[in-house]
């Protein structure tokens, strides 16, 4: 289009100083201010934050103070969730009966600017949850501003064989995720929205097939190039490195990579680092022990994110056996520093990484996603000449499709479809 777009940008999770949800929320605005005039609006928590990142409150964002109500409820949702880090679905549902209030206020302060025509789209960027409706659809609807949702992404059923994982992660709620259709808004929501930006297939699969020809399928993740600048360590003999980075709990199958890694780090042909803490850490130092495997595992915890980077340059390969990844944001990270991502071919990881770009095992077993990890990475550790390739197929795939000036590039071309400027809908993959 000639003229910069004016967009109001919803993201109840915006901050530049976290990570997960409220870091995309915060990326994703920021790259959009490259392609048109965006005003952010957020949840108050992420106030002092954004100011130290340098934006004029006022001008820049406007911060909404829900937490009469979402005070409170974060409370009731951290007693019920079963522990830190655990109940992510109890977690997402409390949390929604607050966004309720919070989208109100965010009409009450600007509804009348939305229905005066001082924004040309309505983008709501957080909560990325499908399970989340919006009450500004319709309104916005009703006022003639196309209102673009997502990017969309979550609810990946647990596999099979995992229930044992899926209860000690304290989600009982997910064996009744499908109720949030009964919500109220949810299918207003879906009537009203102009374009639905869709984050996993997964996702997409959950969408009614009725509303399937407004959606954008667009991953969510994607990497700032400043802070993952560094290039990994080639192979150039003796031991293959791999690593694999996140929360030590059972779906993300830290214990299934050293059990699948033992023999080959006791052969003197791989080595294994594992960056992260959690529940699982004492079961991963007892297979350590029993597999006499010490010199060639290291377990470090904790590693603050700034450092991350240089530590995982040290490895050629991630070895992540996650099996339950709604977006995979590590594996971006990694295949941008040049590690060949080795995953189970299930979820966000599994539409992240090709043959050209890394490894696949299939969705199985336990037992089954064990012995397929020791067969590829003992392929690569006797093997490893391919890597080189696929290393520079990662760099340049996050280059093209995964930065997030990337993402901004193609979510305008979204907007100028919602404003009539093309009549094809953009299709990215």
């Amino acid at each position: 289009m000639t003229k910069r777009l004016r967009v109001l940008a919803i993201a109840e999770a915006a901050n530049p100083e976290w990570v997960s949800v409220p870091l995309i929320g915060w990326s994703l605005t920021e790259a959009l201010r490259e392609v048109a005039d965006i005003h952010l609006v957020t949840q108050i928590r992420n106030r002092d934050a954004i100011a130290r990142a340098g934006l004029a409150e006022g001008d820049d964002y406007t911060v909404i103070d829900s937490e009469k109500v979402a005070a409170p409820l974060w409370k009731l949702a951290a007693k019920l969730r079963g522990g830190a880090g655990k109940g992510w679905t109890t977690t997402t549902a409390i949390s929604g009966i607050s966004y309720y209030y919070f989208e109100q206020l965010v009409w009450r302060r600007f509804g009348q600017a939305i229905r005066g025509g001082e924004y040309d789209i309505v983008h709501r960027i957080t909560p990325l949850s499908p399970t989340t409706p919006s009450l500004l659809a319709a309104k916005c609807r009703h006022a003639g501003v196309p209102f673009v949702l997502g990017p969309l992404n979550g609810g990946v059923p647990w596999p099979k064989g995992f229930d044992t994982a899926r209860r000690q992660e304290k989600e009982w709620l997910s064996y009744v995720r499908d109720a949030y259709k009964l919500l109220p808004g949810y299918r207003s929501t879906l009537n009203a929205a102009s374009a639905l930006v869709i984050g996993s297939k997964d996702t997409l699969a959950q969408v009614p097939t009725k509303h399937r020809a407004k959606c954008v399928y667009l991953p969510e993740n994607a990497i700032d190039p400043k802070r993952f600048s560094h290039r990994n360590e080639p192979y150039v003999g003796g031991p293959l490195r791999a690593c694999l980075v996140g929360r030590l709990v059972p779906y993300k199958g830290p214990d299934m990579l050293l059990e699948a890694a033992a023999p080959l780090v006791r052969e003197g042909k791989l080595q294994i680092d594992i960056f992260g803490d959690g529940p699982l850490m004492p079961r991963l130092k007892e297979i350590v022990e029993r597999e006499q495997i010490a010199d060639g595992v290291s377990l470090p915890g904790w590693v603050e994110h700034s450092k991350l980077q240089d530590l995982m340059c040290r490895s050629q390969v991630l070895a992540f056996p996650s099996i339950r990844e709604f977006g995979g944001g590590v594996v971006l990270e990694a295949m941008a520093l040049g590690l060949v991502p080795l995953i189970v071919d299930y979820a966000g990881p599994g539409e992240l990484v090709s043959e050209k770009t890394g490894f696949k095992v299939p969705i199985g077993t336990r037992e089954e996603i064990v012995a397929a990890f020791h067969a590829q990475l003992r392929n690569l550790a006797e093997e490893p000449e391919c890597l080189q390739r696929l290393s520079e197929e990662c760099r340049a795939y996050v280059d093209s499709f995964f930065t997030w000036h990337a993402k901004a590039t193609q979510l305008s071309e979204i907007y100028d479809w919602v404003m009539g400027e093309r009549a094809d809908k953009p299709e990215f993959f």
